[in-house]
């Protein structure tokens, strides 16, 4: 009994386009990857990421490689040592749990041994543009629960102000994808204190952020950028107060729940978070994020159009997927 793989690269527009300090984009690139066994498919999706020097030609060849190995039986355990943490681990871990999961006719939940995950509110990202525009942006969605703001300009506080103003009810999350600076940090947690914001998302660049353990934190301040695995957690317990655990960053479902179960036993607390992809790439997050303190699988509601049998949301409720999709 082999296993044969396949993957390609999909591409799926954005609905507008999406800005963060780094950059903007029209359209969600993705890898997907397809294990059969049997007549029985599991499938993944990953984001390449190019802060983290990835190209989706990159992960695409780094899967391919797997090819022979999945032939010969590689499993999630040695899958673990083979490859590194990223977008193409990613993608070969959850297509395996999803193949194992139709196999046996089973759950992916049951198979980690999960309650069945019920709906949950999902952070709704809004996209950096200026004051005037993410205080529109805000305004159209002021009824979601929770919101999260991209900043990182020279005038992060008119967008924050624009948006608190048109969004006065919604908790607000922070994220400045590493655009802030040592000389402003200060002035930016204040203000951020002063309008209500629940957590500021990786203020500092990733291995410059030195300067968070020797300050007061008036807003909890959560990493991404600055973590990606579990060996990561422990040198970070003196600057930040949560991490962002994400699937393309683990390289996948069976490091996320490790490093989530690490996280707590250390106190951080956790975000479940997501770059622009697909359902398909949410839907093993989804199993992590309904007891999770902060989720942000949004990505399908920032496409134009989401793949055949993706995730229900109802407004910012995400609903737990369904088999024709994954898991």
């Amino acid at each position: 009994m082999t296993r044969h793989l396949e993957a390609t690269i999909e591409t799926f527009p954005i609905a507008g386009v999406f800005t963060i300090s780094r950059g903007s984009k029209t359209q969600a690139e993705v890898v997907t990857c397809q294990i059969t066994e049997d007549g029985v498919t599991g499938r993944g999706e990953c984001v390449p990421y190019r802060r983290y020097g990835e190209t989706t030609e990159g992960v695409l060849a780094e899967i391919e490689a797997m090819k022979i190995p999945l032939r010969q039986g590689l499993d999630r355990a040695t899958l673990q040592q083979e490859m590194k943490p990223g977008a193409a681990r990613n993608a070969i871990d959850c297509a395996l749990w999803d193949l194992e999961a139709k196999a046996g006719g089973r759950r992916v939940a049951d198979l980690i041994g999960l309650p069945r995950p019920m709906p949950f509110d999902t952070a709704y990202t809004l996209s950096l543009a200026t004051p005037q525009a993410m205080g529109e942006q805000a305004r159209r969605n002021a009824s979601r629960p929770l919101l999260k703001i991209k900043l990182g300009t020279e005038d992060d506080e008119s967008r924050l102000r624009a948006v608190r103003e048109s969004a006065p009810k919604a908790r607000i999350i922070v994220d400045a994808n590493e655009g802030w600076t040592e000389a402003n940090l200060v002035f930016h947690l204040a203000l951020a204190a002063e309008l209500g914001v629940s957590l500021i998302e990786q203020p500092l660049p990733a291995g410059k952020d030195r300067m968070l353990a020797k300050i007061a934190r008036p807003v909890p301040v959560c990493a991404d950028e600055s973590v990606h695995s579990t060996g990561d957690l422990r040198s970070l317990v003196d600057r930040y107060d949560a991490v962002n655990i994400k699937l393309d960053k683990t390289g996948g479902l069976t490091e996320a729940i490790r490093m989530k179960t690490e996280a707590r036993r250390v106190g951080f607390k956790v975000m479940i978070g997501c770059m622009v992809g697909t359902s398909l790439a949410m839907a093993p997050a989804v199993l992590l994020a309904a007891d999770a303190d902060y989720a942000d699988l949004d990505g399908p509601l920032l496409l134009a159009h989401d793949r055949e049998n993706g995730l229900r949301y109802e407004g910012s409720s995400v609903f737990p997927p369904e088999p024709a999709l994954w898991g």
